[in-house]
């Protein structure tokens, strides 16, 4: 976990986050079977990394995938977590991006990131924002904050499809079952061609295309390392939890 980084373009990364790699690898390994793929499409500069959301624990089998290749993207994660005694401290000492979900304050989460990607740190986010609502947990319609992200920046954004960590905190109660060691299989697409939309002035209409487009890749990726076939139209949900599911 403690590989070296491979470009001189990226920001150092932070002492604390090393050594919490470290640590976290030791239960990570212990508890899956790691599969891992695409990993000559990760680029040598800072990028986006946008990944599929189907369990509790995925984010630390997916940072598991990029540091054991050197790299150290930072992942936005919601605000409570930084307010954990001991937990939040190590969050920011990491670069860790606090998500103020549907306050006036979440904007700045995604200058944070911006922030982050221009000093050559890459960023991992799950764009759907929360665990995804499908039945058969494929990716829902996502927010756009990281078209946003791609196209104020201009870095490549490199779609990531897991499967298998919710195996490991399945739903619906995604209490941990750590004898189970899921396989989980984690793999790189390559970056999303976005140039259509950096040409274009940035507006809802173009972010909610490129939201799509990118989440389309991130579809098809996972649909390569999973059982099933995809919906034809992601559901779209809505945190009010009487409006059910809609497709």
């Amino acid at each position: 976990m403690d590989t070296p980084d491979r470009s001189p373009h990226r920001a150092p990364v932070p002492r604390a986050y090393r050594v919490a790699a470290a640590l976290a690898r030791v239960p990570v390994r212990a508890m899956t079977r790691p599969r891992w793929s695409g990993l000559e499409h990760l680029p040598e500069g800072p990028y986006l990394a946008v990944a599929n959301h189907v369990s509790t624990i995925d984010s630390l089998t997916a940072l598991h995938f990029f540091v054991a290749q050197g790299q150290f993207p930072v992942a936005l994660a919601k605000s409570s977590l930084f307010e954990a005694r001991g937990f939040g401290w190590l969050l920011r000492a990491c670069g860790y991006v606090p998500v103020y979900r549907d306050t006036g304050n979440a904007a700045a989460s995604i200058d944070a990131a911006a922030e982050r990607l221009r000093s050559g740190t890459s960023v991992l986010m799950f764009p759907e924002g929360t665990l995804t609502r499908d039945p058969d947990l494929w990716p829902m319609a996502a927010r756009t904050g990281a078209a946003r992200l791609a196209l104020e920046t201009g870095v490549p954004v490199v779609p990531v499809a897991q499967w298998g960590a919710h195996l490991l905190m399945p739903p619906p109660t995604y209490r941990l079952h750590p004898w189970r060691r899921p396989r989980t299989h984690v793999r790189a697409g390559e970056p999303v061609e976005l140039s259509r939309f950096r040409e274009q002035p940035i507006s809802g209409e173009v972010l909610r295309a490129a939201t799509t487009a990118i989440m389309a890749e991130v579809t098809a990726l996972l649909a390569t390392i999973r059982p099933g076939t995809p919906p034809e139209e992601p559901v779209q949900w809505r945190p009010d939890p009487g409006q059910g599911y809609r497709r």
